[in-house]
């Protein structure tokens, strides 16, 4: 292909594996610095920076200055989106990794993807809000109807404030260890940060798992069960 969208450029920035750990580490959703990133990339500090600016050029991740730190994130939710998609690919094609742990269970089960939730919580919140014409799908887009505005509104969430952040108020994002889609977007992003308001979770510590409490679980299947 020698016009368009160069994806062997981006494919080649994703796919070398220091840089793979990279993004994966920030898919936590939360700023990291370069020790920290390059720690779990399992390189140098030195060899780190110049994967780091390779990203940047790339547009795949930011950073920002404080005192004598460097932070980086991911540079927005369509990069997030993207990798979740490609971990759900390389797992539907059997491509995972060979060390496997207790984590692993966990993170299936309720995990953090960039900014909003996943894993099987996320899956049986999707459809019950699609299910219930909360969130009308029109192909791969996303409509929040008016009786999801009312219930957007009832469970605590401000959406006016959301239609004045300038991004989708609701994004369909394939999952990875489900292969299906959870909410995305301004209205996902909401949800999650009223699910810990609540103290139905949280978030354990150096990890993208989300921990629902006793309290949390029951509240949340009496909110979205059937």
């Amino acid at each position: 292909m020698k016009e368009g969208p160069d994806i062997a450029l981006l494919g080649a920035m994703i796919g070398d594996p220091a840089r793979a750990n990279i993004l994966t580490a920030l898919m936590s959703g939360k700023a990291l610095t370069a020790t920290e990133l390059s720690t779990e990339a399992g390189i140098t500090l030195q060899t780190a920076s110049s994967h780091f600016k390779k990203l940047e050029e790339a547009g795949l991740i930011s950073q920002r200055k404080q005192g004598r730190h460097r932070y980086f994130t991911l540079a927005d939710e369509d990069v997030g989106q993207l990798l979740e998609a490609m971990m759900g690919l390389a797992a539907k094609r059997g491509l995972m990794r060979t060390r496997t742990g207790p984590k692993d269970p966990a993170l299936r089960k309720a995990r953090i993807c960039y900014d909003h939730l996943a894993g099987d919580y996320s899956i049986v919140m999707f459809d019950f809000l699609v299910k219930n014409r909360l969130i009308l799908k029109d192909g791969d887009d996303l409509l929040l109807t008016s009786a999801g505005e009312i219930f957007a509104k009832q469970f605590g969430i401000d959406v006016d404030a959301l239609r004045a952040v300038r991004r989708p108020m609701c994004k369909s994002c394939l999952d990875w260890s489900n292969r299906r889609s959870h909410l995305a977007g301004a209205l996902g992003q909401a949800l999650l940060i009223r699910f810990n308001d609540l103290g139905w979770t949280k978030r354990i510590d150096g990890t993208r798992i989300i921990q629902f409490s006793a309290k949390g679980d029951q509240a949340f299947r009496q909110t979205f069960g059937d």
